[in-house]
C-alpha cells in the first residue's frame, strides 16, 4: 500500500541579503533558512539584479548548515547567479527527475522554475516565480504558469507573488483554478517583515497536495534579515 508523503515547504524573499537595517548579511539570511527547516523552499532575489547577476549566498555553507542544495539550472541570466531571474529552488531528502526554467511574460523581466520531484516515491511538480508589480503583468504570468500544471501530478505553486487580494480582484484566480486549490487560497501576512499586513508570498497546492499548517516564520531573525518573512507549510501528497 503506497501511504501519504509529507514534507516541510517554505518560500523567502531574501531581498538579495539585505536586512531592513539596509545591511547586506547573507551569513544571516543562511540563519533564517536553517530555522525554517524545510525539505524544499523557494527562494526570490538569491541574484543581484543588474552587472554580473552574481548570486549573494554561500551555496557551500548553506548545504553544510542545513543539508540543502539548489537545484541545477541549465539556463541563468549570467555564470555567476545562482538562480534564473532571481528564483531558486533549494531541496534535501527527495528526488529530483528534472527541473527547466521558463521566461514569463509582462513589462518587467521575469521568470520561473518548474522542477519535477519524487516524495517518497510520489511524484510533486513544484513551480517556483516572483511575479510582477502590476496587476495586468501579473495576471497573464498566472495564465502562463496554468500551461505548467501537470494533471498527471501533483503541483505545488510557490513564491513572492506580489498579490495580497482575495477574491475577485485577484490576479491569481487562473493559477489556483487551474491548481483547483484545496484550500481556497489561505493566506498568512509576510510583508513588511517588521510589521506583516500584506499576504505577498503564497504557497497554493492543489487537491492532490495539500498546504496545511500554513504561517509566516516571525522571528527576531527573520523580522531583520529581509523586508519580507519566510512563510512555511507542511504539505501533504495524497497516496
Amino acid at each position: 500500500m503506497t501511504h501519504p508523503a509529507q514534507l516541510i515547504v517554505g518560500s523567502y524573499n531574501v531581498h538579495k541579503g539585505v536586512g531592513s537595517d539596509y545591511r547586506r548579511d547573507p551569513q544571516r539570511t543562511l540563519s533564517v533558512i536553517r530555522e525554517i527547516g524545510a525539505d524544499v523552499i523557494a527562494l526570490q532575489e538569491v541574484d543581484r539584479r543588474f552587472g554580473d547577476r552574481r548570486g549573494v549566498l554561500d551555496l557551500e555553507a548553506l548545504h553544510r548548515e542545513t543539508g540543502l542544495s539548489p537545484i541545477p539550472l541549465t539556463d541563468r541570466l549570467g555564470d555567476l547567479s545562482h538562480g534564473w531571474h532571481g528564483n531558486l529552488i533549494l531541496f534535501k531528502g527527495v528526488e529530483l527527475e528534472d527541473a527547466r526554467v521558463i521566461a514569463l511574460p509582462g513589462l518587467e523581466p521575469r521568470g520561473a522554475i518548474v522542477a519535477d520531484l519524487r516524495v517518497a516515491g510520489q511524484p510533486l511538480r513544484v513551480i517556483a516565480a516572483h511575479l510582477g508589480l502590476l496587476k495586468g503583468s501579473r495576471l497573464v504570468q498566472a495564465r502562463r504558469l496554468v500551461d505548467e500544471i501537470d494533471t498527471g501530478r501533483p503541483t505545488l505553486m510557490m513564491g513572492d507573488l506580489n498579490e495580497w487580494r482575495r477574491g475577485p480582484g485577484c490576479s491569481l484566480t487562473p493559477l489556483k483554478t487551474g491548481l483547483n486549490d484545496a484550500q481556497n487560497g489561505q493566506t498568512v501576512a509576510s510583508f513588511p517583515a517588521q510589521r506583516p499586513v500584506l499576504a505577498l508570498d503564497r504557497i497554493i497546492g492543489c487537491n492532490r497536495a495539500e498546504v496545511r499548517d500554513l504561517c509566516p516564520h516571525d522571528t527576531p531573525l527573520a523580522r531583520l534579515a529581509s523586508d519580507h518573512l519566510p512563510i512555511r507549510a507542511r504539505l501533504q501528497l495524497s497516496a
